[in-house]
């Protein structure tokens, strides 16, 4: 049994009996092989969920094809649904301030493999020498400085590398700027923040210090979606790590960039994976 490829089905719709059957019966009607079948089913919004992993049998059968076949399934059920090869690589652009840790860490797991996408840009608001220790090879890299009052110019001037690179997905690694709600918009679903805080948390200037001075036994962060609503987005990772009276405020800082590299890096994998599908203001996320 030879499959060349493989591919991802994703869909969400309303949950009513038969959706199972009717998506594996189409998927072997037209020689595709289930691989992998995670599904949820959200009795509190009556919602199901369900991310498809396939192979095609037969090399006459076509993707275009199943495409074009199965939305008559979805319409049928109302769905929202993608169906695409995971060969295509998504395109992403990453956004970055002066601390770096996120990206040095989203580089090194992209040349190593681990993280399977085309980085078609890196924006940073402060200038290149800033990342003097990176080599960057061929990704373009712009540096779009920002103030208050040249905001709107300097994210107008973002949204247009953002649709000239052709990015599926614009990643925040410690964009220290808040993002309008109008380019918030225009990036939703497909732009991933991470947070240096267990939301909801200490918000504003130095959380780590913030969180010293109240003598926490946790320190977090969360990776989330972006949306108008500041750091209330879906939700996709977060984890944590126990401190002691013991820690100082640096030694929570350290701490917290080990955790926010690792939680940014797990949420970017599952999406770029086809894993997060979007159930109102929270996610399914369908870990391996």
């Amino acid at each position: 049994m030879a499959i060349s490829d493989t591919y991802l089905l994703t869909l969400s719709c309303r949950n009513r009996p038969g959706i199972v059957a009717r998506v594996a019966t189409h998927l072997f009607m037209h020689d595709a092989n289930i691989q992998d079948a995670q599904q949820f089913d959200d009795e509190e919004t009556g919602r199901f969920f369900m991310r498809v992993r396939f192979g095609l049998l037969s090399d006459a059968a076509s993707l275009d094809d199943l495409r074009e076949s199965f939305a008559e399934v979805a319409t049928t059920f109302g769905m929202d649904w993608t169906i695409r090869s995971r060969r295509d690589k998504q395109r992403v652009v990453i956004m970055v301030s002066r601390f770096d840790h996120c990206l040095t860490d989203i580089l090194y797991r992209w040349r190593m493999g681990e993280l399977d996408m085309d980085i078609v840009g890196i924006i940073a608001n402060y200038p290149r020498e800033t990342y003097a220790a990176h080599e960057f090879g061929d990704i373009p890299f712009d540096y779009l400085p920002i103030t208050k009052d040249t905001k709107p110019e300097q994210e107008a001037a973002v949204w247009r590398v953002v649709q000239e690179r052709k990015a599926d997905l614009v990643i925040l690694a410690r964009y220290m700027q808040i993002l309008s709600d109008d380019l918030a918009t225009k990036l939703a679903d497909r732009c991933i923040n991470i947070h240096h805080s267990f939301l909801p948390g200490f918000k504003g200037a130095k959380p780590y210090h913030q969180a010293f001075e109240r003598g926490v036994k946790l320190i977090g962060a969360t990776a989330h979606y972006v949306t108008s609503d500041l750091d209330e987005g879906p939700i996709i990772e977060q984890d944590v790590e126990r401190i002691s009276h013991v820690d100082t405020p640096d030694d929570l800082v350290r701490k917290g960039r080990d955790i926010e590299r690792r939680v940014l890096s797990r949420a970017i994998a599952w999406h770029l994976d086809g894993r997060v599908l979007r159930n109102g203001t929270k996610t399914v996320v369908f870990r391996d």
